[in-house]
């Protein structure tokens, strides 16, 4: 009996490792396929890098302007979600100029911020491996943004903290805050637990990120988007 147990335990080890052993292979002969295309390494690296800093320059002069942050929807920097009763009782006493006044002062802080991120992108983009590069290209339509945001938000936001805390001085986003709490009932118990250099910062990096994402995906899929000869033996042929 005990032989029967050991030959069958045997027999789907060796299925197992059989099993296994196809997967590898059928995952090595898809990287085989993609590799043979003509690609070098350092065309691989290279457009990879080319595309980040196109779609980086891309997501940077749109963000970066004036009404970039706060006429687009998808990334318009709201009140912090510990204002967000206290703004809607504002609006309903009449007080919502207030409001709109702070709001407009945060989005123009990330929007004259974000210009000074394109250095800090490229800088990051400079540490990508070869191996980073091939998964990326055989990665899924975000895999560059996802691995940049993976290994670069806490260097990011530790020297963009800086750059928006100036931009926010400028634009009177401090001013205003406090103006909001002086005005809100009850408001001056979250002024110690709200900071919102780093709210303000956290929201700028995640607008940057979604439009880099989205300037991503249009590299890969839209030939259009492609616009240089490097950027279209690369992505052309996925």
């Amino acid at each position: 009996m005990r032989a029967v147990f050991l030959t069958a335990v045997l027999f789907l080890s060796c299925l197992a490792q059989a099993q296994l052993d196809e997967i590898l292979k059928k995952a090595d002969e898809t990287l085989n396929q993609h590799s043979t295309a003509g690609l070098s390494n350092s065309k691989i690296v290279a457009g990879l890098k080319e595309a980040l800093q196109v779609s980086t320059g891309k997501a940077v002069a749109l963000t970066g302007k004036p009404d970039g942050f706060l006429k687009n929807q998808a990334i318009k920097i709201l009140l912090p979600p510990k204002l967000e009763t206290i703004g809607r009782g504002m609006r309903m006493l009449g007080m919502g100029a207030k409001v709109d006044e702070l709001e407009v002062g945060m989005n123009r802080a990330a929007e004259q911020a974000t210009p000074q991120a394109k250095q800090i992108f490229i800088a990051a983009v400079k540490k990508m491996s070869f191996e980073d590069a091939r998964k990326i290209l055989t990665g899924n339509d975000t895999a560059a943004t996802e691995y940049f945001k993976r290994t670069s938000s806490a260097d990011l936001m530790t020297a963009f903290s800086p750059i928006v805390h100036r931009s926010m001085q400028k634009v009177g986003v401090v001013e205003q805050y406090n103006r909001v709490l002086a005005s809100a009932p009850g408001a001056n118990a979250l002024a110690g637990q709200l900071d919102l250099d780093k709210y303000i910062v956290g929201k700028t990096l995640d607008g940057l990120f979604l439009m880099l994402g989205e300037e991503e995906k249009k590299i890969r899929k839209d030939p259009a988007a492609q616009t240089t000869s490097l950027l279209k033996e690369v992505f052309g042929r996925k």
